[in-house]
């Protein structure tokens, strides 16, 4: 591209160039990518002045993620959703006024700092605070604070959010499909596959070959469940949790005991219509055709196609089945 260079000030064909540097950050060399351009008429090298990137800002988020820190815009977003201004979140937790506002706009925080951030993450310690020393708060403010607190206290207690923290405190991986676990999707998957009634044994290999069918065709799980290798095939990891869960506290599901002389075991029905609109148009689809696909195969079908799927061959009994193996999947 031609431009103007601010040394020899001359209109000149100039090589925009992009690297690597390593800058020190808190004695630990942080790596970034830094863009600059290049005067092919006096070689000097100097920033593209119309660009807001800063390398040093970039160090500080990748400190700040290496080390479990909060990011300035995490920071921004928290107190937004708490409703409070600057100088009223500072004085809450006794901090000078410009020292929020710099972490705001990307200072990098001290260690005792951010635990104060991470401390206040959490609605239950905010409560706390402006009971204990909210009082310079105006009353009907304060009045309110204290109300959606308590409410979104009660919200992270419900028994959704306990099961998602004990079964599915994971970051994204290849083993959830690059997902965090999404309980509701989860449960409205279960719900629309079980309608007019499933043997639970077909129910885990649908629930399975839904989300490896999604991560082969679109990269991401539906529900970013794990799965794991059963006897009698792959099923979601920790499945017992979740169909008791929608049988005995959703009231979502109802169990029929079966034994027809051929087959001893438990179909589902679903008995609450599952939220369609908790998927995505090709999420549907993968499961609309999953269930098309699987519709006139019985337990013992299904299980054996199952074993045939390579993840299932060459892991054992326990093992995850890890996405890297959608590739191969027979649908």
């Amino acid at each position: 591209m031609k431009g103007v260079c601010p040394n020899c000030e001359k209109i000149s064909e100039l090589e925009h160039i992009i690297t690597t540097e390593e800058l020190n950050v808190r004695g630990e060399l942080i790596e970034v990518k830094v863009e600059y351009y290049k005067c092919t008429e006096c070689g000097e090298e100097f920033e593209d002045p119309s660009s807001n990137d800063d390398p040093l800002d970039s160090a500080y988020k990748e400190y700040r993620h290496k080390h479990g820190m909060i990011q300035p815009e995490e920071i921004r977003e928290m107190r937004r959703l708490y409703g409070l201004t600057q100088k009223e979140l500072s004085k809450l937790i006794g901090w000078g006024g410009a020292t929020l506002s710099r972490y705001e706009n990307g200072a990098l925080q001290d260690d005792a700092h951010d635990r104060v951030l991470q401390l206040i993450k959490n609605p239950e310690n905010v409560h706390r605070l402006i009971v204990r020393d909210g009082s310079f708060l105006p009353e009907k403010k304060r009045n309110r604070l204290l109300n959606e607190l308590s409410a979104a206290v009660e919200e992270i207690c419900s028994f959704p959010n306990i099961f998602t923290e004990r079964f599915g405190k994971y970051e994204p991986s290849i083993e959830s499909g690059y997902k965090k676990l999404d309980l509701n999707k989860l449960f409205q998957m279960i719900k629309f596959l079980a309608k007019g009634g499933v043997l639970k044994s077909k129910l885990c290999k649908l629930i399975f070959y839904a989300d490896f069918k999604s991560f082969k065709d679109y990269a991401v799980s539906i529900s970013g469940s794990k799965y794991a290798h059963a006897h009698h095939g792959p099923v979601p990891d920790n499945y017992e949790h979740y169909f008791a869960t929608l049988i005995h506290d959703e009231r979502a599901i109802r169990v029929e005991e079966i034994d027809d002389g051929e087959y001893l075991g438990e179909k589902y029905y679903s008995e609450i219509e599952p939220d369609l609109t908790a998927f995505s148009d090709s999420e549907l689809e993968v499961l609309l055709n999953v269930k098309k696909f699987f519709q006139d195969y019985n337990a013992t079908q299904i299980r054996e196609f199952s074993h045939r799927e390579r993840g299932y061959n060459e892991t054992k009994v326990g093992d995850i089945i890890s996405y890297d193996y959608a590739n191969d999947l027979q649908i």
